[in-house]
């Protein structure tokens, strides 16, 4: 990501690994998979860095006389067990100035350094420590956590609307059996009503016996509920009939 981030594109760069411990395998994987350009290895060990070498596809160095290569690799990633420094301001001073103040990205594993501290302070080249990365994962997995506590929230939410969804899908056939017997009452009345006004009597007093009958229907079984209720079984009867007719506990709807 470090190098993707300065330089973009990894396919026209050239890539350094100084050592061919286990660490420096699993880096070179991930920047294989990137298709650089071109990568080199150079270890003490050369049956070890030519293995390395040839499972990647890359050129073997010696370590003698790298400081003469270093100003041909954008990337140079580090990691032996060298007690000295392997790679001196000096060296990477020259090759910045063979450079032209192209940028150049450093990467250091090792413990202790493999490259002088100093180099970090040179204008165009970019020295990473394991201190540093440390620093840099723990950032990215305070964000992580952070985009999973938002992820499970959309989670929850997601999880509530499907739940309150599959509770109206079953009321649905409850919806439906209402609907049809509020329709039953519907024309049953209509019917009563036609034949009186066809028998003659009085337009207000037929509309006033359909709304009283209709009325008389819709609080029948609420009312019935209420006088032989007793106790909790009573207080769940008032609330609904609350609910219903009076909107208590609910948002009236016009």
């Amino acid at each position: 990501r470090l190098a993707q981030q300065l330089f973009g594109d990894l396919s026209q760069r050239r890539v350094l690994f100084v050592g061919a411990g286990e660490m420096i395998e699993l880096v070179a994987t991930h920047f294989t998979a990137r298709a650089p350009r071109a990568m080199a290895v150079a270890n003490r060990s050369v049956e070890r860095g030519e293995a390395l070498a040839g499972r990647l596809g890359a050129e073997l160095l010696p370590l003698v006389g790298l400081d003469r290569r270093l100003a041909e690799f954008d990337i140079v990633v580090s990691c032996t067990a060298s007690s000295l420094p392997l790679i001196g301001l000096g060296a990477v001073q020259r090759a910045r100035a063979a450079r032209k103040r192209e940028p150049m990205l450093m990467i250091d594993l090792a413990v202790p350094r493999d490259i002088e501290a100093d180099v970090g302070r040179l204008e165009d080249v970019y020295l990473y420590t394991v201190d540093d990365l440390l620093q840099r994962v723990q950032q990215g997995g305070e964000r992580r956590q952070a985009a999973v506590e938002q992820a499970e929230a959309l989670v929850d939410a997601g999880v509530c609307r499907f739940s309150q969804w599959l509770e109206q899908r079953c009321s649905v056939p409850l919806i439906q059996q209402l609907r049809q017997r509020s329709d039953h009452w519907r024309q049953l009345e209509l019917e009563r009503a036609r034949r009186a006004l066809a028998r003659g009597e009085g337009v207000d007093q037929v509309l006033e016996q359909l709304a009283g009958s209709l009325s008389a229907k819709l609080m029948h079984g609420t009312l019935a509920g209420l006088r032989a209720s007793r106790g909790s079984e009573h207080s769940d009867w008032a609330a609904a009939a609350r609910r219903c007719f009076l909107h208590e506990g609910s948002t009236e709807r016009h």
